[in-house]
């Protein structure tokens, strides 16, 4: 592989999720304005968030089939003409029906972005440094949650003209996966050294020693995405709402809290190649767990203003999984491997958005965010059942200077 390969991959992967990550999180910016518009409840609001992770979910086996048998570009460029035309779409929905479809089907394609760009870094960086260099790509994930921020508040109430300016700005990544992203070099050797190409499949990972690793991680993703898409997707609402903050202050709160987190994202990196995935994910959802409740019990302004970015800071776990679940699984099944455990993950956290609509209707946000610090402390004793993978050497196949070396496989 040419020396700047893996740097361009890297960089272009950053840009790509950036504005992934904007089309997902300027939902719930919207979501004040819409569900005045359309006259939705919280529950009924709460239902747009829930079909676009359900539509996530479906991705896992959707994006994870055609990177694994077809390559990881046009998986790529598939899911990014998805959510790019059914997110501008939405600038001429006429109800909310077609509004929970149209996002539904956009999830397909917001979701498979994460699978398949977590695969090209895992596939193209040496192991003793993957971790940083996946925690870098995906920590653009903030970012495009502090750029949705600030666009919603140029645009908003006016949410219609929001959503086609974030899907159409996307058209500048696609372009550059269309005419410069090359073809994974492990994957193309992977599928040349076969004899017969034989078609990956879910079944797979639950086969052998894969069962229980697969099984395990999927509980950590649910748990983690339960608590994370149960507070963030409402988090605007809470601020608004409980915390008595106009517009603006709301727009500064989350920017604040978002770059609190991108700042945990780079640090988390380099954290996970010193003392391994599996601790620093162990770290992140324990620390998330403790502080999220304190920051639904802080009643003074000044003091969310810094509270939020503090435990943004340990909530970075989705950028420590794009690494570690992807050495969980060898080259051939690897997009299906760590797609199905983190979108059937961010799938079943699809009703939780719906259920803190739920509980913010009886007993308040505040209450959603201690049950939901409760679930990130669940999720970290789960990680106890998983392997480590390595911790600055190689234990895996993903890139060596031959591509056609055996896979060795981790036990758990």
């Amino acid at each position: 592989m040419k020396r700047g390969t893996k740097w361009f991959i890297l960089v272009g992967s950053f840009i790509i999720y950036l504005f992934d990550a904007l089309e997902i999180a300027v939902l719930s910016f919207a979501l004040p304005a819409i569900s005045a518009e359309l006259k939705l409840t919280p529950i009924a609001g709460g239902l747009l968030a829930t079909a676009t992770l359900l539509g996530m979910g479906c991705s896992s086996i959707i994006t994870g089939w055609v990177a694994d048998n077809r390559g990881r570009r046009i998986a790529l460029i598939g899911s990014m003409v998805v959510f790019v035309a059914l997110t501008s779409a939405l600038f001429v929905v006429p109800n909310y029906g077609v509004f929970v479809a149209l996002r539904f089907l956009a999830g397909i394609g917001l979701g498979g972005v994460w699978s398949v760009l977590s695969t090209y870094i895992v596939e193209t960086w040496p192991a003793e440094q993957r971790g940083r260099a996946v925690a870098f790509v995906l920590a653009a994930y903030p970012l495009g949650g502090a750029g949705a921020a600030l666009i919603a508040g140029a645009f908003m109430p006016d949410w219609r003209l929001l959503f086609l300016v974030t899907g159409l700005s996307a058209l500048l990544p696609l372009l550059m996966v269309v005419f410069f992203f090359p073809e994974s070099k492990a994957w193309l050797a992977e599928r040349a050294q076969q004899e017969v190409a034989r078609n990956v499949t879910a079944k797979e990972l639950f086969t052998g020693s894969y069962r229980r690793r697969t099984i395990i991680a999927t509980l950590v993703a649910v748990c983690a995405f339960v608590g994370f898409y149960g507070a963030s997707t409402w988090m605007p609402s809470y601020l608004s709402s409980e915390r008595c903050l106009d517009p603006r202050q709301v727009s500064l709160f989350m920017t604040i809290l978002n770059l609190g987190m991108f700042a945990g994202y780079i640090v988390f990196g380099w954290i996970a190649d010193k003392i391994g995935r599996r601790n620093a994910i162990m770290l992140s959802l324990t620390g998330t767990g403790f502080l999220m409740p304190l920051y639904g019990l802080v009643t003074n302004q000044a003091a969310l203003l810094w509270m939020g970015p503090l435990y943004a800071f340990f909530m970075t776990f989705a950028g420590l999984f794009g690494s570690y679940l992807g050495e969980l699984y060898p080259t051939r099944i690897r997009t299906t491997g760590a797609g199905f455990c983190f979108n059937i993950g961010r799938g079943v956290a699809a009703f939780a958005p719906l259920a803190m609509g739920g509980i913010a209707a009886a007993w308040g946000f505040s209450s959603g965010l201690i049950l939901s610090g409760a679930v990130f402390l669940v999720g970290g004793a789960l990680m106890l059942f998983l392997p480590h993978t390595h911790r600055g050497a190689s234990t895996d196949d993903s890139v060596s200077p031959s591509y056609l070396q055996k896979e060795p496989v981790n036990n758990a």
